[in-house]
């Protein structure tokens, strides 16, 4: 009980220095936390991503289609339960920057996604209406739509107003499902090309494929593939989340400068930790060397320096994680819903003590040495 007093009269000795250095620890494990979670939030739909899904796509390039017969190909493949389609729609609401997305899919395309979670009622009115569209929670709270509302979707690869009529709003399972994306029948969007022009009728973007077994997952990606081997169209399955990781793949720079930047700002606070340990120590050599000529030992003394950063480290660290979560909140506002998913995780809780302790302790090592070292001699002689 009397290290620990002594440990946080030294720790506050100075209130102006340990508040700034305080201050400075908040701020560099909040941004540490939130940086993260960034890069937690550019990995959510990988991370969601089934692996009892398969993705099946054009092998040259996602921009180019497959045939429409090509589904019951997929489907008669061994270990194949499900084969549902889905194109990217890429229509503009109102203006270019209320971006989110946009599929047209089959109609057994929610049976591969029980993590979308719709009424059996709205369900029935979208399977009804031919112009019907069912939307995530996340994108109807960003945008204020309701059952019943009309979405004018301005064309972008296919030209027109497309009308949808919200027949009904797609929970998430859970709080880590992305619920920002619109769909609607597959049916409607080949049935308008069809009247208006041949050249894109009866293409797939890509076929969404489920399996018995997930861990026939190479197996059944193989075998799909060889069917359409030496077609016009060969084709390249892979698993979803292989399929979501091309996206984020796309973006690996952003990702490592993010991350260089988290750990450039531990380091730069782990240097201000530092100095002011290192003033801290240089201010109490005579301390130091009344208390060796007291019967004190050497590894007293740096325990007063670990426990003094610790302690320094402790109280900025922990109110850095607790402000993490609610600063997390306010970006994701602030930033418009771009993040679906963003959630400060255990594991960047974590790694955020994990900083705060290797800072405290990096930060202490040398002024502990130092007072290891101080002479009674040399430590008494400013004394008088």
């Amino acid at each position: 009980m009397f290290v620990l007093k002594l440990i946080l009269r030294n720790a506050l000795r100075h209130k102006l220095r340990t508040t700034l250095t305080v201050l400075g620890l908040t701020i560099a494990v909040l941004a540490y936390g939130l940086l993260h979670t960034v890069v937690d939030a550019w990995y959510a739909g990988a991370a969601a991503a089934s692996n009892a899904r398969l993705v099946t796509r054009n092998a040259i390039s996602l921009v180019f289609p497959l045939p429409l017969a090509y589904e019951n190909r997929i489907r008669g493949v061994d270990g194949v339960t499900l084969v549902a389609r889905s194109n990217w729609f890429g229509g503009v609401y109102r203006d270019p920057k209320n971006f989110f997305a946009q599929f047209a899919v089959s109609d057994n395309y929610l049976d591969l996604y029980p993590e979308f979670v719709v009424p059996d009622q709205q369900r029935a009115d979208y399977q009804r209406d031919r112009k019907g569209a069912l939307i995530g929670r996340q994108l109807a709270d960003q945008y204020g739509f309701k059952v019943g509302d009309v979405i004018p979707l301005k064309g972008t690869i296919y030209p027109g107003t497309w009308d949808l009529v919200v027949r009904g709003i797609m929970e998430g399972r859970d709080e880590s499902t992305i619920t920002r994306q619109l769909i609607f029948h597959y049916d409607y969007l080949n049935e308008t090309i069809r009247k208006t022009t041949k050249r894109t009728v009866d293409q797939v973007g890509v076929y969404v494929v489920g399996i018995k077994d997930p861990d026939d997952a190479a197996v059944v990606s193989r075998n799909i593939d060889d069917v359409f081997k030496n077609s016009l169209a060969e084709t390249l399955t892979e698993t979803e989340q292989a399929f979501q990781l091309g996206f984020v793949a796309m973006s690996n720079q952003i990702i490592a400068a993010i991350r260089v930047v988290s750990y450039v700002v531990i380091l730069i606070i782990m240097a201000v930790m530092a100095n002011a340990m290192a003033m801290s120590a240089r201010e109490r050599t005579t301390e130091y060397a009344t208390l060796k000529a007291l019967g004190f030992g050497s590894g007293f003394l740096s325990m007063l320096v670990f426990g003094e950063s610790m302690a320094i480290c402790a109280i900025g660290g922990g109110i850095g994680i607790l402000a993490t979560p609610p600063m997390a909140e306010v970006f994701k506002h602030a930033t418009g819903g771009v993040f679906p998913v963003f959630m400060v995780s255990h594991e960047t809780m974590l790694l955020q003590a994990a900083c705060a302790f290797v800072v405290a302790m990096a930060a202490a090592i040398v002024p502990a040495v130092q007072a290891s070292r101080v002479r009674i001699v040399e430590g008494l002689r400013a004394i008088g």
